[in-house]
């Protein structure tokens, strides 16, 4: 194993790992697998033999199964680096997120990682989410240009994942306002406070200290309702509506409520109600009479 080596500065510094390092190769054999979705079969039946190439460079090789949908990578005997592997791992993935090959293929250097961010849970409503995503991007992909270039990093939203690439700052602050972007804080927030931070991380005085106080904090807040007095200040200001006086409610009672009367019943109460038998009584009286005097 190298041992790390110190400089005149006092500086640690890591040698580079080749083939004279291990001794012997590896033993035993492994190998990770990942399924695509069916949209990939053509680009990666197209791109298959550059893929060998770049596994080959490592001493990997590779299996392309289009019955299954799966990428599997596995080491040989000529592996020497034991790591690979697990970079070849992350190769496939990428691949299989729709990541274009020659950028997935710089995840072979040492000072490359990668992140996948699945945003499809972090937002229930599908239209919002549709916005939020669309944010994201921003207007002609503007928004995510400035995040590539202020993290150094490489940035594809598709579907309900966002695949990055770069160091492991730069995933980090990605991360950060993806979830932020997710959860309703506008992107431009974040981007503001890696440009203070990298203004002060260019003045040598300022590296060492504490930048807390020089990054603007965001947090959402909620408007507060303008007082009368200020709606009528302004000139062509909106009066507020006044709100209408609610009737203090009436107490109630243990029994049930009483039975709501007849028509029979009110006529009764009022004594209308004999007056108009007798008024038939009469009328049919006056009408026997009648018929009897005709006859």
């Amino acid at each position: 194993m190298a041992e790390t080596e110190k400089t005149e500065e006092g500086k640690y510094v890591v040698p580079e790992w080749t083939k004279d390092t291990v001794k012997p190769f590896l033993t035993e054999q492994s190998k990770f697998a990942t399924l695509f979705p069916k949209y990939l079969e053509n680009y990666l039946q197209t791109v298959w033999k550059d893929v060998m190439v770049v596994l080959k460079n490592q001493n990997l090789e590779g299996k392309l199964d289009l019955i299954d949908g799966s990428v599997t990578v596995l080491t040989t005997k000529t592996t020497w680096d034991p790591y690979s592997i697990i970079k070849a791992r992350d190769f496939i993935k990428l691949l299989s997120r729709s990541v274009p090959l020659h950028q997935a293929q710089k995840i072979f250097k040492d000072e490359i990682t990668y992140d996948i961010i699945k945003i499809g849970s972090l937002v229930r409503h599908k239209e919002r989410f549709v916005k939020r995503r669309q944010r994201l991007i921003g207007p002609n992909a503007q928004t995510l240009k400035a995040l590539e270039l202020l993290t150094e990093s490489y940035i594809l939203v598709q579907g309900n994942t966002v695949a990055v690439m770069g160091t492991w700052k730069g995933c980090k602050a990605v991360r950060k306002i993806v979830t932020d972007c997710m959860q309703n804080i506008h992107p431009i927030y974040g981007i503001k406070q890696l440009l203070i931070k990298r203004e002060l991380g260019k003045d040598d005085e300022m590296k060492n200290e504490d930048w807390t106080r020089y990054v603007p904090q965001f947090r959402k807040t909620h408007q507060k309702k303008r007082n009368l007095s200020q709606a009528e200040g302004d000139e062509g200001a909106e009066k507020p509506k006044k709100k209408p006086k609610r009737e203090p409610k009436k107490p109630k009672s243990i029994f049930p409520p009483e039975p709501t009367l007849r028509t029979e019943d009110k006529l009764m109460a009022s004594g209308q109600y004999f007056e108009q038998e007798r008024q038939k009584k009469m009328e049919k009286q006056s009408g026997k009479k009648k018929q009897a005097k005709k006859e």
